[in-house]
């Protein structure tokens, strides 16, 4: 059975005061004095009081609450997204409020609606697909919006991140500088960020005057996974010499399957992956990988997101975070 939740009144007659006075504290600890602050927030502490921020939300038409909608929540990518993100709205009374879709446009657009009933003040996305409801609702609501992972792409808004296609275009040219011939790109999800890279191969490939291969699947990101599009890739381009994967994840298990076949990386075949993972940074030999900055990108789209809701005009809208290619020992 639920237990009744303590309220404003019953911290007040624990300490003896009115509740108008436990609200000034509650508001502004400096409106009382400091003895009687330290009662209040002991009978705070002893009842368990959650103050009810409801009031407030509808008098003042604010919640300070930001919401955040992610693909995935287990992604390391994200985790370090979030942890920029919170950096800056902890210091500024904001809190966030997550949830995630899958990857899939109409579960953004089902989240999007439940985040908009809490009055959130402002939204951080990452992506830049939306449904076309997402968008008029986005447009109807008129909260200020910040697009996360690419720099390039039109945004709503605002837009922090990297440039995606030149990335891969640097790395890939950075494998065939190492004397790669026929490298193959690996893509899972298949989602805009992937197609961009995939891109960005293709130019440096045909560049190149070489044919650019790969195995896609619509399938997550997994150790596992790379370890299977590996065995796909040698089935379908028998004479691999190198791998431009599109996470870290894949790249990894390809690598540990390398490892179990008895293939030597980078000797037989070299291997790269995207984002720079830490797994990846400490493992032998070190992952190749496009270092991207993500807990930096978290923080400057909080940035700029608190900056729209203070109506302050920003010089720039599509905000680069640049990217670090580390060639590690496998490639």
């Amino acid at each position: 059975m639920k237990k009744k939740r303590a309220v404003l009144q019953d911290v007040a007659d624990l300490v003896g005061v009115t509740k108008m006075t436990v609200s000034r504290f509650l508001r502004n600890p400096s409106q009382v004095s400091e003895a009687l602050g330290e009662r209040i927030a002991a009978a705070v502490d002893q009842l368990g009081y959650i103050p009810n921020r409801v009031p407030d939300i509808l008098s003042n038409s604010t919640s300070r609450t930001i919401g955040v909608l992610l693909p995935s929540l287990t992604n390391q990518v994200f985790a370090e997204v979030i942890r920029g993100i919170e950096h800056v709205t902890d210091r500024h009374g904001y809190q966030t409020m997550l949830a995630h879709y899958g990857y899939s446009a109409q579960k953004e657009e089902e989240r999007l609606l439940s985040l908009l009933s809490y009055n959130i003040d402002g939204l951080i996305l990452a992506e830049r697909t939306h449904t076309p409801k997402t968008l008029k609702v986005l447009e109807t609501t008129g909260i200020p919006v910040v697009e996360l992972m690419d720099s390039v792409s039109p945004c709503l808004d605002v837009a922090v991140g990297i440039d995606n296609f030149e990335a891969a275009r640097q790395m890939t040219e950075s494998m065939l500088r190492r004397g790669c011939q026929n490298i193959v790109y690996l893509g899972a999800r298949q989602d805009e960020r992937t197609l961009i890279r995939l891109e960005g191969y293709e130019v440096a490939m045909c560049s190149a005057g070489l044919q650019p291969r790969k195995v896609m699947t619509p399938a997550s990101s997994s150790y596992s996974l790379g370890a299977r599009l590996l065995q796909e890739t040698y089935q379908k381009y028998p004479d691999v010499d190198g791998l431009f994967c599109t996470n870290d994840d894949i790249a990894i298990g390809a690598i540990f399957e390398c490892q179990r076949q008895g293939i030597k990386v980078p000797g037989d075949i070299a291997v790269a992956g995207f984002h720079g993972h830490d797994v990846g940074q400490v493992m032998t030999p070190k992952l190749a990988s496009v270092l991207t900055p993500r807990d930096q990108m978290g923080h400057k789209a909080a940035e700029a997101l608190l900056a729209r809701l203070k109506g302050e005009k920003l010089e720039q809208t599509l905000i680069d975070v640049g990217f670090t290619l580390s060639l590690g020992e496998s490639v």
